[in-house]
């Protein structure tokens, strides 16, 4: 696969995992609360943050029953309409723009998901870098041919989608002119179970499709995150808050400062564990020998006495010879005398 880069980031198996916070609606429609999360996002050490740009009337109709009346007892926003968490939950557009600046300035790279074509119009007038496309949103062709016309990179979230589903969003990208794209695991549930998450099926769509694979993960924690870089995942996006305590329409899954610190740094050392197939002694290793055990005399030996195992142990250090080499010198004479602590070797024989 040809590399691809994020911004200023390449992406791939010879990169650490690249992080992404997505604020979605935690701001509470409090511009200042968003620009302390961007703050927190970059001082937690995430590479980019994630917008969401729409309007309640670009997502549904101003309706509040039948279909569009949140009724199922375990979701967390039972009770609500459609309509009115989204116009909880949206970004007001004209925050983008300060929104972005303070991402830049700090080191992040800002970038959003789009939910309709007038939301790609508005994003490319602030010269995103590259796109989001949203599970719920990855049958929905128009929009992905409008955001993959743009020529910029691509990541989409395969949550509900079969493999025939994905085939056709995959095809419709890259002839509409994606040349660098990024299937994100997801599992389209808030908050998600580990046991749901499946992510063995990342190798398996990185072989399916020819492209870098990750994780859009909403369980809670950091360890479904971690344990997908060891199956292979270069992009890791979990959403971000700057406390859960604060409420939110989706801080129940959403990672606090100190822990989305912990998934940079852990992920990065996962990654850093994966290396190559590897036996043997590394250079590292080296100084660790004199730990390994060896043969040793364990108490004074006279000339001509026999060893035996009253006066030759297995120990640490590993100065002398090999224990596999135990039985050759049990009901044998020294040829001189041994003091205890002494190494065995050959030429006390």
């Amino acid at each position: 696969m040809a590399e691809i880069r994020l911004g200023d980031r390449p992406i791939g198996a010879g990169h650490a995992p690249f992080i992404i916070a997505e604020m979605s609606g935690n701001h509470n429609q409090s511009l200042e609360t968003a620009l302390r999360i961007v703050e927190a996002a970059a001082a937690s050490g995430a590479h980019a943050l994630k917008l969401q740009t729409y309007t309640a009337d670009l997502m549904t109709l101003p309706l509040s029953e039948g279909d569009f009346y949140i009724g199922d007892a375990d979701s967390l926003w039972r009770g609500e309409s459609l309509y009115a968490l989204y116009e909880k939950a949206h970004t007001p557009w004209e925050w983008h723009a300060p929104i972005f600046e303070r991402c830049r300035a700090l080191g992040l790279i800002p970038f959003s998901t789009p939910f309709h074509p007038k939301a790609v119009d508005f994003l490319e007038s602030l010269d995103v870098p590259f796109y989001k496309i949203a599970s719920f949103e990855n049958n929905d062709l128009p929009l992905i041919r409008r955001v993959a016309a743009t020529g910029k990179p691509l990541i989409v979230s395969t949550g509900m989608a079969t493999i025939s589903d994905l085939e056709e969003t995959v095809t419709t990208a890259r002839e509409a002119g994606c040349r660098d794209l990024i299937l994100l695991k997801c599992t389209s549930d808030y908050p998600a179970s580990p046991a749901d998450s499946h992510l063995h099926t990342i190798p398996h769509l990185r072989d399916l499709f020819g492209c870098e694979v990750g994780l859009s993960d909403h369980t809670q924690g950091i360890g479904a995150a971690v344990a997908s870089v060891a199956l292979g995942a270069t992009v890791i996006e979990k959403h971000f808050t700057l406390s859960r305590a604060d409420g939110g329409v989706d801080a129940a899954f959403s990672l606090e400062p100190d822990e989305l610190r912990s998934l940079v740094i852990e992920t990065e050392r996962a990654w850093q564990s994966l290396g190559s197939v590897h036996y043997g002694l590394s250079d590292k290793e080296r100084q660790s020998l004199k730990f390994r055990r060896s043969l040793y005399i364990s108490r004074d030996v006279a000339p001509g006495e026999m060893l035996s195992e009253d006066n030759v142990r297995i120990i640490r250090p590993g100065y002398g010879l090999a224990p596999k080499h135990l039985d050759l010198f049990l009901g044998k004479a020294l040829s001189k005398g041994a003091r205890a602590g002494t190494p065995l070797s050959w030429d006390l024989l």
